[in-house]
């Protein structure tokens, strides 16, 4: 398992491509896999930049990256489209879609349920410190009685 927090910068006087030319070593990955990741989530721009002078959208790419180039079968996000606009959280989105399409298993941790809703296949709805439901979302609704609720009105209806 690969877990990637929010709001962490490792490494921050490093420079960007360094990290991930570590990262590349220490799990015997490519030139070819390297280039992948950082082509997947956009760094490029900003790989001679140091990790503390990256935005906190790039610094974001940059832990994208370094998951992209493990090879652990989970990899578990915590708010992995925060620090993205519109259209880079659609694209983070369809890089999670590919990702786990090639057989990695994504846990996501994300408030936004709108975002979870667009990404995610399963669902377990936390309230309180409390399991309020899992499953499918149409599992949810129909224990909701809401068939064709959104995740927000399904979640609501479960706390």
């Amino acid at each position: 398992m690969f877990y990637l927090p929010d709001g962490l910068r490792p490494w921050e006087d490093q420079f960007a491509l360094q990290v991930l030319e570590f990262f590349t070593a220490v799990y015997g990955r490519t030139q070819g896999q390297l280039d992948d990741a950082i082509h997947s989530v956009g760094l490029l721009p900003v790989l001679g930049k140091r990790v503390a002078a990256l935005s906190k959208g790039y610094a974001r790419r940059l832990m994208l990256a370094l998951a992209l180039l493990t090879p652990h079968p989970l990899l578990l996000m915590d708010e992995p489209f925060d620090g993205f606009d519109l259209r880079q959280t659609r694209d983070v989105m369809e890089l999670t879609r590919r990702v786990a399409a090639a057989g990695r298993t994504l846990v996501l941790a994300i408030h936004q349920l709108n975002d979870a809703e667009r990404v995610c296949d399963r669902f377990v709805l936390l309230a309180g410190g409390a399991v309020r439901g899992v499953g499918t979302l149409d599992e949810l609704r129909a224990k909701t009685g809401q068939v064709s609720a959104r995740l927000e009105d399904v979640f609501l209806a479960l706390t």
